[in-house]
């Protein structure tokens, strides 16, 4: 072959590669977002005591599919047994919590992006149920959006196959750590009365992986949503590679 096929063949193949990498997605870029928030009374209804319903949720233009994902998750969220159903969009849970919600009854709905990185929309999620009560019921979750996978990532997909006891050994390092850091370790019976449980709230932040809890399971009510982190470097061979912050 002469030098000047060589020449038009390298030429042909760089222009190739430059035009593939032209229209391939830039997952590093985040993702735009708009806001859509509300909050209704009970028609009607005029004074300090009105049932209320506040939904603060988000949509993604370039990923319409998303939007879909977070009303489902909210809407499962709503649930006051977990037999309860639930309606077909948030519109229509606004309507039929107002319709029977007594005096002082709230609800909240929240959907906001905690980070963005690795081609990973990592949404949290919020419930507060309050029905006149001493305290009302919140709730949390996360959705750990693939962009490149269009889907949601479970903690089957984030683990190596045959890695998730040790996922939740490394979860039980990691609750410790949170009892010495706040000197609960030093309390028995507390220690006693409130053991390691696993939650289904697992977020793949850039700073570590994230266990969030819902109140009363890892400690009582009064401290909250009680989070756990458990370092990157910790889950070398647990974690696929790909799922590290920069490796993808």
């Amino acid at each position: 072959m002469s030098l000047f096929k060589i020449a038009s063949v390298a030429a042909i193949a760089l222009t190739l590669g430059a035009c593939q990498s032209l229209f391939q997605p830039n997952y590093r870029a985040p993702l735009e977002t708009t806001r859509d928030a509300s909050e209704q009374l009970k028609p009607g209804c005029a004074n300090p005591e009105c049932p209320l319903v506040n939904i603060d949720t988000l949509r993604f233009p370039d990923e319409p599919a998303l939007d879909g994902i977070i009303e489902k998750r909210l809407l499962q969220m709503t649930r006051t047994s977990p037999d309860a159903p639930v309606a077909p969009t948030l519109a229509a849970y606004r309507e039929q919590f107002l319709s029977s919600a007594g005096p002082r009854y709230s609800s909240y709905l929240q959907a906001k992006v905690r980070e963005q990185h690795d081609g990973l929309v990592i949404v949290e999620l919020s419930s507060y149920l309050d029905t006149g009560g001493a305290h009302g019921t919140p709730g949390r979750g996360f959705i750990n959006y693939s962009r490149q996978q269009h889907k949601v990532l479970t903690l089957s997909d984030m683990l190596i196959p045959g890695q998730e006891e040790a996922f939740w050994k490394a979860a039980q390092v990691a609750h410790n750590s949170w009892l010495i850091s706040t000197k609960l370790d030093q309390e028995p019976e507390f220690v006693k009365s409130w053991p390691f449980v696993k939650t289904q709230n697992v977020a793949l932040t850039y700073g570590g992986v994230i266990l969030k809890y819902e109140v009363s399971t890892l400690a009582p009510y009064a401290l909250g949503h009680v989070e756990l982190k458990i370092p990157y470097p910790r889950l070398n061979g647990i974690l696929k590679p790909e799922l590290f912050p920069g490796r993808s």
